[in-house]
């Protein structure tokens, strides 16, 4: 049965939703995962120190997490007040798409440049989400939410890994694209990007129709000042619904893990000493198996519980953590890109249609911003944590180990969130099965 057949009228709208994953994820994939640390470190730093080239990409990972972290919740609570999630999702969107085409004609040696963009291009990618993830309650109902969000992560990953194939192509027989080098591959491979981004944006924009709120429209000043205000009163809102605030630091932790894990994996198999190309095959690899997991994993959280998914899926990061920090071969470091591309779309997902039953009606762009706040400010933590801890210890491989902590902390406290007692902040709760 598809996705959208008991949601008349809508099955336009859920695909519109869902392909901005598709869209999106080609900077996820192919910037943020893939070329970026191998021309971090390779190009833009050539001649730098391992660890110092580490630390700079962490610290930078870092300070643009910072950024969006500290205006996520305000940000949300303005789209609320102004009924404006599209209007702020394609402001960012567009942040994002100059942030990455600048990298185009960006020279080597000029790291410090090439971490300005970057930093452009994180905000704009992690600021449209809070509104694309808040959006999800205009094209589907809660029992939708885990398939539908699903359906969103297993398009991405489609669209993403479809992309970094061809930038691949590019990279690997550059003449027979008419391209001088690999390093002209790359480049092209940053412009291509910013391309479908925005081309992919466009069904969003065109068929979701922007979701109704509890709280009257205002103008832009009045919804600035309110949009404070009403952080505020969020902020004692989820200290009163004690289940949402749990599973916020839950979440925060074991999402730290998840993200440090996308943006920091490269640059740790490069210290390592494996070639680039096989890490450019190895996240290929990652982005096709996680095409039917996550979309799987939709259903395994109606079938098994969401949150028992979602633990399931942290568990096999504990795993693969474990086994990178002893990895020496190159089949092993496939092995792992394989089981990791098994669960990772599935914990990101499932933990969206989570959280999207929790918060209260009509409140999606303030409660989102708080959980994409929290999931980016954990992305803060994590890549710096990593990079200190190789700066200090001269150890790559007990910088990556350093991740357990967050991944086994938030595991437990989702495990001891008290589930059975949300049914009042639910919409049809009865079909839903968060256990």
């Amino acid at each position: 049965m598809s996705i959208a057949s008991d949601l008349p009228g809508k099955r336009g709208s859920i695909l519109a939703w869902a392909l901005y994953d598709w869209a999106n994820s080609a900077f996820a994939t192919v910037v943020m995962a893939g070329f970026f640390p191998i021309f971090f470190r390779e190009y833009w730093s050539r001649g730098q120190a391992s660890e110092t080239i580490t630390f700079h990409l962490g610290a930078v990972n870092s300070g643009a997490s910072l950024v969006i972290a500290l205006v996520a919740p305000v940000l949300g609570a303005m789209a609320d007040r102004g009924h404006a999630k599209k209007r702020f999702l394609a402001a960012f969107t567009v942040l994002g798409i100059l942030g990455t085409a600048g990298m185009f004609s960006l020279g080597g040696g000029h790291w410090m440049r090439a971490a300005a963009l970057y930093t452009l291009g994180i905000v704009g990618y992690m600021g449209a989400n809070i509104f694309y993830d808040a959006l999800i309650v205009a094209v589907a109902r809660p029992q939708e939410y885990d398939r539908v969000s699903a359906l969103g992560y297993g398009l991405g990953y489609l669209g993403g890994g479809g992309l970094f194939a061809i930038c691949v192509a590019l990279t690997l027989w550059p003449t027979h694209f008419g391209l001088a080098d690999a390093a002209d591959g790359v480049r092209w491979s940053f412009l291509l990007t910013a391309i479908w981004w925005g081309v992919f944006t466009w069904p969003l924009l065109l068929r979701v129709a922007e979701p109704g709120s509890a709280l009257p429209a205002i103008g832009w000043a009045r919804t600035t000042r309110a949009g404070w205000h009403q952080l505020l009163n969020t902020a004692h809102e989820i200290r009163r619904l004690r289940v949402i605030g749990s599973f916020l630091l839950a979440y925060w932790l074991y999402i730290d893990g998840v993200n440090t894990v996308i943006r920091m994996a490269v640059n740790y198999a490069l210290s390592l000493g494996f070639g680039s190309q096989q890490l450019i095959a190895a996240l290929l690899l990652t982005q096709f198996v996680g095409v039917p997991a996550a979309i799987g994993f939709g259903y395994l959280g109606e079938r098994i519980g969401t949150r028992t998914a979602i633990l399931l899926g942290i568990g096999v990061y504990v795993l693969a953590t474990i086994w990178a920090a002893n990895m020496h071969s190159t089949w092993e470091f496939y092995a792992i890109a394989a089981v990791i591309g098994l669960v990772q779309g599935g914990v990101q997902s499932l933990s969206r249609a989570l959280y999207a039953r929790l918060i209260p009606a009509g409140k999606s762009g303030e409660f989102f911003g708080f959980y994409n706040m929290l999931g980016k400010f954990a992305a803060v933590i994590g890549p710096l944590l990593i990079g200190l801890t190789a700066l200090v210890s001269d150890d790559a491989r007990l910088s990556i180990l350093s991740i357990l902590l967050l991944f086994i902390s938030g595991a437990i406290l989702l495990w001891r969130l008290p589930l059975h007692n949300i049914g009042a902040n639910w919409s049809d709760s009865e079909t839903s099965k968060p256990h």
